[in-house]
């Protein structure tokens, strides 16, 4: 097994700790493999599908960034269905729902998961045409 060394602040640090106790793992190297696999399959996912496909995407980012995010989110407006903002506690909430070819629908997962004003992207995918899966 590789051995990696990270950085982290004081803060991640503590919150990796909090998590490692309250979910039970017995190291920091199994929660952090555990994170690492969970990413991998959540960019397989949808990476993975051909046809159309409906999502929700949900992300977050700082209120002040609104501007941008929209910005962000209008390069992609022939996709985008539906729009719902939120704002909380300094923070800007989207929810944004998608019809699109899969490859259209992963195009704008990574381009937010890139953006660096964005906090979080989580997605779901609701419905698709075609259950087919590269291979």
């Amino acid at each position: 097994m590789e051995i990696l060394s990270i950085s982290i602040d004081d803060k991640t640090l503590l919150q990796l700790k909090e998590i490692q106790k309250e979910l039970g793992f017995k190291s920091r190297s199994k929660l952090l493999r555990s994170a690492i696999l969970n990413i991998t399959k959540e960019y397989q996912s949808l990476n993975s599908m051909t046809g159309e496909v409906e999502c929700v995407f949900v992300l977050t980012y700082k209120e002040n960034e609104k501007n941008h995010v929209s910005d962000l989110l209008h390069k992609f407006k022939s996709i985008i269905k539906t729009e719902m903002h939120y704002h909380s506690y300094g923070m800007g909430v989207d929810m944004v729902i998608v019809s699109a070819h899969a490859s259209s629908a992963n195009s704008l997962l990574l381009t937010l998961k890139k953006n660096k004003c964005i906090y979080s992207v989580t997605y779901s995918i609701i419905g698709k045409t075609q259950n087919k899966i590269k291979t």
